[in-house]
């Protein structure tokens, strides 16, 4: 691709060759991530050309969802193959609990499996992302500590780190002294169990990310950057809302942060389109 060409696809002023300089600059100080469940329904239709997309925008780092055995319908030799050709690499996976729905790939079906197809492909980390509503419930939020636990020594075996992701409704009580969220902390081992934190969805619920990282101090080394329509509240691309994202990423030592993704749940416009703003305004911020 022409470097007048590669300019434009990724949305920086042709007439500016300092922007390139800048896109180059930020690769090397920090590879931008990208959960792929934002492109799910590019996905969907054409895994490799999703890829190649994503990687033209300037992504070089994937969070994926979805193993069930295999990678998208691909095997794990024939997945680490696209991932060569479009020079993308998978740093974290999605997993779904299991419980209440049996699915392949689970913490609770083939754990062991998925650990081994991960490691090959040379993920070093693996996420509890959501509770279907169907058991986000007290019954269930007491047996989830355990179960992240003993899916967390599982990974540490393969040298991958286990996780939690949150949403909203883990800010809810759980019993008279503590939110579901603080029961899940403080009920894993700090070792095993680490929080994927998701800045829009622990604001969404009216709470303050600062106060959890001095709450339990470097507990979050996965976050997922998105962020929030100042009148709807909705999810909107980075940079076009309200979350202020200096005041917290100021704060990645204390919460001990290691690697973000950008997801971007839905958007009100063009998925391609909303992924390249918020990539184009992270690269202009730098963040590390």
């Amino acid at each position: 691709m022409k470097r007048r060409e590669f300019l434009k696809s990724v949305g920086v002023g042709a007439a500016s060759f300092s922007a390139i300089d800048l896109l180059a600059n930020y690769r090397k100080s920090k590879p931008l991530g990208l959960q792929l469940f934002s492109v799910r329904e590019y996905v969907s239709k054409d895994l490799e050309a999703t890829l190649e997309k994503i990687a033209s925008i300037g992504y070089r780092e994937l969070e994926i969802y979805g193993y069930d055995g295999n990678f998208f319908g691909k095997t794990t030799g024939e997945f680490k193959a696209l991932l060569k050709n479009t020079g993308l690499k998978v740093v974290s996976s999605h997993h779904a609990s299991g419980i209440g729905m049996k699915s392949q790939g689970s913490l609770t079906n083939g754990w062991e499996k998925a650990v081994e197809d991960l490691n090959e492909i040379g993920a070093k980390n693996m996420v509890c992302p959501y509770l279907f509503p169907s058991i986000q419930n007290n019954e269930t939020f007491a047996m989830l500590p355990d179960l992240l636990n003993k899916s967390g020594e599982i990974t540490k075996a393969a040298n991958i780190q286990f996780a939690y992701h949150n949403h909203d409704f883990e800010f809810k009580k759980y019993d008279e002294h503590n939110l579901v969220f603080d029961h899940i902390i403080q009920n894993t081992s700090a070792d095993l169990v680490k929080i994927e934190l998701d800045l829009y969805w622990i604001i969404k619920a009216g709470f303050d990310p600062l106060q959890y990282f001095k709450k339990y101090p470097g507990r979050f080394p996965l976050w997922h950057v998105k962020d929030m329509e100042a009148k709807t509240g909705d999810i909107t691309e980075i940079g076009n809302g309200v979350i202020d994202f200096d005041r917290i990423f100021a704060a990645r030592e204390l919460a001990g942060l290691e690697t973000w993704f950008v997801e971007q749940d839905v958007t009100k416009g063009e998925m391609y389109e909303s992924i390249t703003s918020s990539f184009n305004y992270l690269v202009k911020k730098n963040f590390k």
